[in-house]
């Protein structure tokens, strides 16, 4: 816990360094303190990128980043000494109640993420996602070795520079940054609501309700929680800004859908965002779209090249632009595989079950899902139902509309590809409090909610609980606990404590964890690390192996067809 804090301390030092550069040079003109950090992690996301095209996120790099913190505190002194003394003078004319809420979420944030990781994709891929970054940057062709590295986010490559891997081993809590810097952010404008009475201020100030949602991602560095914390601030300034919008605010709205599609290529609706507010404000902003067209094409092109280097292709799983497909791209057969299963797991069914049902079928089943998949499913339809009747009668906005339909758009395309109620709940969580507010806007009322709302982490946090009666995977059954042992130390960066085997497979030899909970596991396990089932698996079906390009890990990895007797 202790450790954690003294991270985001330098974490936050340094984002802010380098947001005030970012802000300079593209000429925001920002002055919130929780948006500069963004700029800043978004402005490191995007140098370490490169670097990674050609070396590992290592010491070597924070190097870099170190002169760059001297730089800009050199360049750009007087406003960052400026942004402190406004950030600390808005905390001290907080409201006393909100200066207590956000006390306590500050602390259960930490201690949630000083506690076992939870998420089960950390078991899976994150964990060894960073550790490539760390030890070779992007590796050509890693996607063979295990596919759901073709996955790898720009929320893993910013998390890979700030775990220090050099320094200790178990930092690998950024997403908990993150969503302090979204409660933060929330308090604020919650704060101003009491002075201003815009409504869009309130709305994005009940966003700490939902921290009980929210802390099943943090002690991982799972890109769900940028992908809600960011989007929550993108509509609260799309919103705010829609009927007289600045070439700064597009700017800054811009920013903030690049950095989500770079995350996770599930917000790829949000790319409409932009191009709606360019069509409406063509004449005042057509003038100013140089720096915004470079900043666009340079995340394009690094999108494309990371994903050209890790998979093979530029667009992972996808069968476009094969042209562009090198050598040791991921076979079309197991990318088919890959993708087919996104649309099975969602639905809970087999794929003979998939290709027997009708659309109405499947929209039954998805809808009818048991535990909290049925019931985020089904909020989300309840909401598609209700909303335009409280949009109509509270708050007739254009703005408001287009959310709504991007809203739709954004359930229709995950329907046909991946329909996981984590990928579109962002839109659910938002309209949740504005239907809210719609009714109960009393302030007294609004803090208690606040307050409540943060009773059950607090109690799940402390004392074991089980989620049988809510969770559908068996390794989410219970959430882990703090424990006094974590005070200054964070629990290590996997939950599981299995033992690896080593394999030789041809060339390769690999490190396989003996216990074995799900197909995709790999754990902790030193590289390169793969589950031997997973491996035996896509034999067995494929007849594919990975095996090592060079004799050098970091030369990366094709998979190698077989035939059946081999």
């Amino acid at each position: 816990m202790l450790l954690i804090t003294i991270s985001w301390i330098y974490i936050l030092f340094t984002t802010i360094n380098l947001g005030v550069g970012f802000d300079k040079t593209m000429k925001l003109s920002n002055k919130n303190f929780v948006i500069t950090s963004i700029l800043g992690l978004f402005s490191t996301t995007i140098l370490v990128s490169i670097w990674a095209i050609f070396g590992r996120i290592n010491i070597e790099f924070h190097i870099v980043l170190i002169l760059l913190n001297i730089f800009s505190l050199l360049k750009f002194r007087n406003s960052i000494i400026d942004l402190y003394k406004s950030f600390l003078s808005e905390l001290q004319q907080l409201q006393k109640s909100l200066k207590i809420i956000l006390s306590i979420v500050s602390v259960l944030i930490i201690l949630q993420c000083a506690s076992i990781p939870f998420v089960i994709d950390n078991e899976s891929y994150y964990i060894q996602t960073i550790k490539w970054l760390n030890e070779y940057g992007f590796v050509k062709g890693l996607a063979n070795l295990h596919l759901f590295y073709g996955q790898t986010s720009g929320w893993h490559i910013t998390q890979s520079v700030f775990n220090f891997s050099f320094l200790y081993k178990s930092f690998n809590d950024l997403s908990g940054f993150c969503l302090l810097l979204g409660n933060i952010f929330a308090i604020q404008k919650l704060n101003e609501y009491s002075k201003n009475g815009n409504k869009n201020y309130l709305l994005i100030g009940l966003l700490p309700l939902f921290n009980i949602f929210f802390f099943q991602f943090i002690s991982a560095p799972s890109p769900d929680i940028p992908v809600y914390i960011f989007s929550f601030i993108f509509f609260f300034y799309f919103l705010d800004n829609f009927k007289q919008i600045t070439s700064e605010t597009f700017d800054l709205l811009l920013v903030l859908v690049l950095f989500l599609l770079y995350i996770k290529n599930t917000t790829i609706t949000f790319a409409i965002f932009p191009l709606v507010l360019l069509a409406f404000n063509f004449k005042s902003l057509s003038g100013k779209l140089l720096k915004p067209i470079l900043l666009s094409t340079l995340v394009i092109v690094l999108f494309f090249i990371k994903n050209l280097i890790i998979c093979g292709s530029p667009l992972f799983p996808s069968k476009i632009f094969t042209a562009f497909a090198t050598d040791y791209a991921i076979p079309s057969t197991i990318q088919t595989f890959y993708y087919d299963n996104l649309k099975y797991y969602g639905y809970f069914i087999t794929a003979e079950q998939y290709n027997s049902m009708s659309v109405w079928d499947l929209f039954v089943r998805w809808i009818t899902l048991p535990k909290l998949n049925g019931l985020f499913n089904k909020l989300s339809v309840f909401f598609i139902l209700v909303l335009p009747f409280f949009i109509y009668k509270f708050k007739n906005e254009k703005a408001l509309w287009l959310l709504y339909v991007n809203m739709i758009l954004q359930i229709c395309l995950l329907l046909i590809t991946s329909p996981q109620y984590r990928f579109f709940i962002h839109f659910v969580l938002f309209f949740s409090p504005f239907c809210l507010i719609c009714l109960i806007q009393n302030k007294k009322t609004i803090n208690a909610l606040l307050v409540l709302s943060q009773i059950p982490i607090a109690i799940i946090l402390f004392f074991p609980f089980n989620l049988s009666k809510f969770a559908n995977h068996k390794s989410l059954m219970e959430i882990s606990t703090f424990s006094s042992n974590n005070i200054v130390f964070p629990f290590q960066n996997s939950k599981n404590n299995t033992s690896f085997e080593i394999i030789q497979l041809g060339n390769l030899k690999y490190n396989s964890p003996q216990k074995n909970d799900f197909l995709w596991a790999s754990g902790n396990g030193d590289l390169p690390c793969v589950n031997k089932k997973q491996i035996d698996t896509f034999e067995k079906y494929f007849q594919y192996i990975p095996q090592m390009r060079t004799h050098e890990l970091k030369d990366g990895f094709y998979a190698k067809k077989i035939s059946i007797n081999e």
